[in-house]
């Protein structure tokens, strides 16, 4: 891959053979920042753990405290008084079977997450295969199926990240802008990386976080020492 001029001059302020502590890592890796937009911070997690078995998928969400900098987009599949509750909370868009054909029939995808109640489930079911691939499909594990909307709507637009293993048990997440600060990503960081060390499956045999990178959007990667996360 090649890369511009700006990307491989900021590459030379990592030294790839240290393993930085969590504070300077997320302090360097603000300074490899180059972009003209005000990039987003992303944590990419290696996991010990081998995804194909369904002992040890690791997924969950976490209420990031101060939240992605992102305006997130939030669809709501509920009926009758739970819809009500659905808009009072916030939520951009709320319906039921009328959104199903929106999405199969105009490959409509204007939202980031999509919430529904269990009793719509049956219905959205029907979206599997559409939502799935794009890791929309509502789950009970990230509290994106619930009878509490209220809760699940707000928690959202506060700031809740779902993370999940990719098929190279890898999980990739957005901990915030550049333009917060170290201290608010540290926050954020340390907040997530508590629910993914938490979340370890018990099938999991060895050293379960193998490697911990912080980027930019557009920047090179710093590396953490994991062994301090874990401590």
């Amino acid at each position: 891959m090649k890369r511009g001029k700006k990307y491989i001059e900021k590459e030379k302020l990592v030294d790839r053979s240290s393993l930085y502590d969590i504070k300077e890592g997320i302090e360097l890796v603000q300074k490899l920042s180059y972009a003209k937009f005000d990039e987003t911070v992303e944590a990419h997690i290696k996991l010990g753990v081998d995804s194909r078995h369904a002992d040890q998928q690791v997924r969950g969400a976490v209420v990031l405290p101060h939240g992605t900098g992102k305006k997130v987009r939030v669809l709501v599949f509920a009926k009758g008084d739970k819809a009500a509750e659905a808009e009072a909370a916030g939520a951009d868009f709320v319906g039921a079977e009328e959104l199903v054909s929106r999405i199969q029939n105009d490959n409509w995808f204007d939202y980031d997450v999509v919430v529904a109640t269990p009793d719509m489930m049956g219905v959205v079911g029907r979206l599997g295969r559409v939502l799935g691939p794009k890791g929309l499909m509502p789950n009970p594990k990230a509290g994106t199926v619930s009878m509490d909307v209220k809760k699940a709507v707000e928690d959202i637009k506060a700031g809740k990240i779902e993370y999940r293993l990719d098929k190279t048990n890898i999980i990739h997440v957005p901990i915030g802008k550049v333009s917060f600060g170290t201290e608010k990503l540290k926050e954020n960081f340390d907040t997530l990386m508590g629910a993914v060390v938490k979340a370890k499956p018990a099938a999991s045999k060895g050293t379960y976080l193998r490697s911990v990178v912080v980027t930019t959007t557009m920047g090179p990667g710093v590396k953490l020492n994991a062994s301090k996360i874990v401590g």
